[in-house]
């Protein structure tokens, strides 16, 4: 039996509907287990950079309320209109930087993580607002469902200075997964202060991530990943000094 115009349109406009929900509630990735640590990675040493920094080397702490650091994920797939892209930012990243050294360690604290604000939103170039239960579901499921928050607290990051000074040696540790990459950046320093600045990307596949998928792949998440960051550091001064 021939389907009527109003029939159709319900139809289609059922199947938005459910897709529009099973994208906003489902986890849109999973981390697979092998070859990855059981335990959490520590925290840098915060203790080699005070005794660097004792021995007069020069030693810069992070800003966390001037630092930024932003991860765009993207949706794909024939009905990828029916989902919404994300936006998931930390303003509260954490550690030290020695010049002399050329290396840096970074902390980012996953409980802490913002999804979908509106001015970072509005920067990537992303058209659609999730709904605030949007929000809330997907943080909670990339928390708990695809991070294991609760068992690996922390992204640490691990900088090194390459030979040319517009690029670092970056290796990140996310859920018990070390990837390296090096990544070109800009960087202004004076005495009392650093900025660093840069974009890069990773799959999500580098980290033994599954890309989410529904309805045979028509609703996917990408596998890419784009980070921009931007990491400010004051020269960091002991109690002791004046």
């Amino acid at each position: 039996m021939k389907k009527s115009k109003f029939q159709q349109a319900y139809t289609v406009g059922l199947l938005a509907i459910c897709a529009t929900l099973l994208v906003s509630c489902a986890p849109q990735a999973r981390l697979h287990k092998p070859e990855k640590s059981t335990e959490p990675v520590a925290a840098f040493a915060e203790g080699d950079y005070l005794q660097a920094e004792a021995q007069g080397k020069k030693i810069f702490r992070v800003n966390s309320q001037q630092s930024l650091l932003v991860l765009e994920v993207r949706r794909a797939g024939a009905f990828a209109r029916f989902g919404h892209d994300h936006v998931v930012a930390s303003h509260d990243v954490t550690g030290f930087v020695s010049l002399d050294d050329g290396r840096a360690d970074l902390s980012v604290p996953l409980e802490k993580l913002v999804i979908d604000e509106a001015a970072l939103r509005a920067e990537a170039g992303f058209t659609t607002q999730p709904t605030q239960d949007d929000i809330e579901g997907t943080r909670r499921n990339m928390l708990n469902k695809v991070l294991d928050a609760a068992q690996f607290p922390l992204a640490l990051i691990h900088i090194e200075r390459k030979s040319t000074e517009s690029a670092l040696a970056v290796t990140i540790n996310l859920h018990g997964i070390s990837r390296s990459f090096d990544v070109p950046v800009e960087m202004q320093a004076t005495d009392e202060s650093l900025l660093v600045s840069g974009k890069m990307h990773f799959n999500q596949s580098d980290f033994g991530i599954v890309p989410f998928a529904i309805l045979n792949g028509a609703i996917q998440v990408q596998d890419r990943l784009d980070l921009r960051f931007r990491i400010v550091a004051d020269k960091f001064k002991n109690k002791f000094e004046k």
